[in-house]
This record gives structure tokens, sequence and C-alpha cells, in this order.
């Protein structure tokens, strides 16, 4: 990296350190602070958050000097280890919905709550057996590489570009969302001010030092995570002995919903919004453009499926343990009223800073202000660390799919595709935080199950159907992708997440807070009936080439090599 470049590091560094400590003189000259347990605290906090992005830097201009092509910017050149890629895959899916949305449901209405732990877990197994190898085999720096193989490169491309933007975006949000209600219960910073401060970071994450930088970021921040919940869980198990059936026997006393909350029903009225979210948050784990852009990153595909297994365990064990958050905030912190915004506040919405600061407000009830620091710094640094990732992922297929390979035909240069994806960073940051605005007071968790019930309704049909079935075509994959990702989105539109909470009217359209029930079926349908509908040359072309896309995908011959770097 060159000195300007440091330079402008060094005074984004100073630029975020001078805004959080003017937010702390602000509170020193009268303004009330966030809740009366963190006095003291947001200077621990601020301390552990400057450490974090002071060590981010420095592993992303150490990573500039790393990226000097498009394979080190999308994929690291191809060298991370399984082990290594397997914290990075962990860090990239255990977001701000994993640690601080699942354990504010559990936390208001607990066995239901669970259920988003469960389905998280649940998809890994399909992207282990179904998908890993192949499009590892297959691709080279995005999920379009694999999609259009076979099929009409310029369309297909443009779709899956369309999909993962969309998918991207709804990702983005509440992680967005989310990082502004750390900041804002930390250190009583302006909610706009705390998005903005997250958009800037992510974009240098990014435009700086690429793959390599992300994947680091995400390495530590997986470790973090793991750690911070671990030490939070086991601290709810010691003050309640090491037993679970005091834990909840105090949970059923405290909580407005009594023994109901360890029942079914508190968040799903009827069967059908269950298994609907069920299918998002198993299937759709398998068309995040995020996660399956990280089997490049390795050297061949027994790594790629290596990762996947060391990710699956992380996310098992971390699944395991945050119920238990969930649930001993809901015991330790219902009887305690300063930690609500008055003492008649409800007991399930009236948090300080909302629920999703459940985990927060627990951590400095079991810990004081240094636990109460370190939990907000790995919350904070988790969200970094997924929005960074989100962000590659959306200006990969910016530049890689829409301009390198449809608009400019191949016919670009590196240093301009690189180019392009960084100036796309920086746009979709910038979107990501507008939208962030809108959304700033839903449940985390719950947002990213809609972003999930959209990439299960498009990307995974797509993606699956195209590795696995000889008579998907083209136009079979534009309209049944097209077809259940318009009414994932129409539909999400509809129900009360959008329709009455952002935009205000009196009941929702559609009756179900998830579309994927219907949208994903709707795909798979699409794409069956118009593939088999489709007869002409160019259909039976693509059937034709089932074959040789079958051996690359199970063996490897024939596929594009990156660079291999040596770290």
């Amino acid at each position: 990296m060159n000195p300007q470049t440091h330079s402008r590091l060094g005074s984004l560094f100073g630029a975020v350190a001078l805004a959080l400590i003017g937010s702390r003189v602000a509170h020193a000259d009268g303004m009330p602070s966030t809740t009366p347990h963190t006095s003291g605290t947001s200077a621990i906090a601020l301390a552990m958050f400057l450490l974090f992005v002071a060590a981010t830097l420095v592993i992303t201009w150490r990573s500039s000097h790393k990226t000097k092509s498009a394979a080190d910017f999308y994929a690291a050149g191809g060298g991370i280890t399984p082990l290594q890629n397997g914290f990075a895959i962990a860090g990239d899916f255990l977001s701000a919905a994993a640690f601080l949305g699942i354990s504010a449901l559990v936390y208001a209405n607990g066995f239901d709550g669970m259920l988003y732990a469960i389905g998280f877990l649940a998809g890994w197994p399909i992207v282990l057996f179904l998908i890993s190898e192949r499009l590892r085999n297959l691709g080279l720096y995005t999920v379009s590489d694999v999609t259009s193989f076979r099929l009409d490169r310029k369309h297909v491309r443009v779709f899956s570009s369309i999909s993962s933007l969309i998918v991207v975006a709804f990702y983005l949000i509440p992680q967005m969302v989310g990082a502004g209600k750390v900041v804002q219960l930390l250190f009583g910073l302006h909610y706009v001010y705390a998005v903005v401060i997250v958009g800037v970071l992510t974009v240098v994450y990014v435009t700086v030092g690429g793959m390599q930088a992300t994947t680091w970021v995400q390495i530590i921040k997986a470790a973090l995570l793991l750690i911070g919940g671990t030490l939070l869980g086991f601290s709810v198990l010691w003050h309640y002995g090491l037993s679970i059936d005091r834990l909840m026997a105090d949970v059923t006393q405290v909580h407005p919903k009594g023994s109901a909350i360890l029942l079914p029903g508190g968040l799903f009225s009827n069967p059908v919004s269950a298994i609907s979210l069920g299918l998002a948050l198993m299937f759709g784990t398998a068309g995040l453009p995020h996660i399956l852009m990280r089997f490049y990153t390795v050297r061949d595909a027994q790594g790629a499926r290596k990762s996947v297994f060391y990710a699956g365990c992380f996310v098992a064990y971390f699944c395991l343990v945050i119920p238990l958050i969930g649930f001993g905030a809901a015991a330790i912190l219902m009887n305690d009223p300063s930690y609500f915004t008055s003492p008649s506040a409800s007991r399930t919405t009236g948090l300080i800073g909302g629920t999703n600061m459940a985990a927060l407000h627990l951590a400095n009830a079991m810990g004081g202000p240094l636990f109460f620091g370190f939990i907000a710094a790995v919350a904070f640094a988790t969200i970094l660390a997924v929005v960074a990732g989100l962000t590659l992922a959306a200006a990969s297929a910016v530049s890689h799919d829409l301009y390198a390979q449809v608009i400019a035909k191949g016919r670009v240069s590196e240093r301009t595709e690189i180019w392009v994806s960084k100036i796309s960073a920086i746009a979709i940051g910038l979107i990501s935080a507008l939208l962030a605005l809108l959304f700033e007071n839903q449940n985390i968790a719950f947002m990213v199950g809609l972003a999930l019930a959209v990439a299960a309704s498009c990307n995974f049909p797509v993606l699956v159907m195209s590795l696995y079935w000889r008579g998907m075509t083209t136009w079979g994959a534009l309209g049944g992708g097209g077809l259940g990702l318009a009414s994932s989105v129409v539909l999400v539109g509809l129900s009360k997440t959008v329709w009455v909470d952002v935009f205000h009217f009196k009941a929702a359209i559609f009756p179900y807070d998830n579309p994927a029930i219907v949208s994903m079926p709707l795909a798979f349908l699409g794409i069956w009936l118009i593939s088999s509908l489709d007869r002409s040359v160019r259909a039976a072309s693509e059937r034709n080439a089932f074959d040789a896309q079958l051996v690359r995908a199970e063996i490897g011959i024939g596929r594009p090599v990156t660079a291999i770097v040596s770290h």
C-alpha cells in the first residue's frame, strides 16, 4: 500500500475515534446516559471497539499488498486453508441475527424463538452434500459462473446478479440496524451516525483489502463470537448452579407469558407460518451469495467440503448456546426495572435499546462494565464482518457478472473490473445505510428470515436444478427463478413486516410473515414447466451439455484455475 492509502486508513481510524469520543463528551455535558447500568461502561466498550477497528484496519492494510489480481480480490487467490475458511464461513453466517436477533426472539417469545436457531443449523447438511463440491468445481468467483455454465450466459448472469443483489439488500438491512442500535446503546451516538460509521468501515475493508481482508476479519470475528457466546451462556448456567431446570423455572415465574414461554405458539400462531419459516431457513442458506462464493477461496473441492464441515460444527455449537442467552436474559433482566425504559414498561418490548439488545444487557448484569464492553465489541465485530462479506458479494455480482461478463462481454482488464467492484461497494454501502433507516425498529433475526426466504425462492431453485436436472433450460431458469423472486419480494411487501410496520396500513394483505411456503414451490414449478415446454434448438443443446457439466462438477476436470498465492 502506498503512503497515501496508509494515511487515509489512519485518518479514518482517527475520525471514528473522534466521533465516538465526541459522543462521550456530549454525555458529560448533560446528555442522559442510555442506561443507569452503563456509567463508565461506554469508555471500556469504546476502548475495545477502537482496538478491534485498529486491528482490522491493520489486516486490511497488510492484505492490500496481496490483492493484485481479480483472483486475489474475489477469492483470496484460492489460498485460504479449509479450517480458516470454515471459521470465515461461520463468521459470515453467524450475523447480528444469530447473536442479537435470536437471543431477542427467545427472550420475548421463548420456545418459538428457538426455531430460528434450529432452522439456521438445518441448512448446512444441504450445503455440504448437495452444493459445495459441485460449486467449487464449476465456478470461478461467483454463483453465476455455475448457473451459466451450460445456459445462455448473458441472460442467466443478469438474472443471477439481480437476485443476488436483492438477497444481499434484504440481508444487509438487519445487520445495519443491529450496528446502529449497538453503537446507539453504547455511546449515545445518534442512530444515523452509527449506521454511517459502519458503512464507511465496511467500504474500507472491501475496497482496500478485498476477500483477503474480509476473510481475516471474519476469522477474528468468528473466534470472538464463539468465545463471547460461550462465556455469556456459561455465566447464565453458573448463576443457576449449572441447572437448566432452575433457569427455566425462574423464566416461567418472571415472564409475562408464564409457563407458555416454554410451549410452541408464542411467535407463530399457526403451523403454516412455522413451516414457511423452516423452508426459508433450511434452503435459503444454500442460496446466500456471500456464503457460496467462499467455496472459491480454498484450493480444491476437498477443501470446500472440509470448510463446510468445520463451519457446520461452529454454527451447531453456537446455535446450542444462543437459547441459553435468550432464556437467561428473560430470567435475569425481567426482575430489574432499571433495564427498561420505565418501571411500568412492557417486560417483552420495553428494554432500553429494544429487545435486540437483550444479550448486551445480560452481559452487563452478569459481569459488569468489563463484560458488557467485551460482548458489545463482539456484537459490533459480528456486524462489521458480515456487512463486509455481503458488500463484497454484491460488488462482485455487479463487477464480475454484470459489467465484465455481460456489458464488456469478457473484454475487460482485471484492473478495470476491480475498480468497478470498488465503486459498486461504495454505492452498496450508501444504499444499505439508507434502507437501515427505514427498518430501524424491526427484529433483525426476523428480517434475516425474510432474506433467506428470497434466497430460497430464487437462488436455490435455479442453482440446484442447474446442477442436478438435465432438462433445465435458460427460459426455465429465467421464468421459474423470476417467478420465485417476484413472488417472494411482493409477498414480503404485502406481509405485516412491510405493509403494516413500514407503510402503516391497518392490516396485511398476505396473511403469513414468511413467503417461502408459496414462493419456493412456485419457483420449482415454473422451472420444470417452462423448461419442459421449451423445444427450441438452444434448449436441446443445453440439455446435451449437461454431461460435460456433470463430469466437471464431480471430478473438476477442465475447471478454470485461479492463481494460488502463498500466505
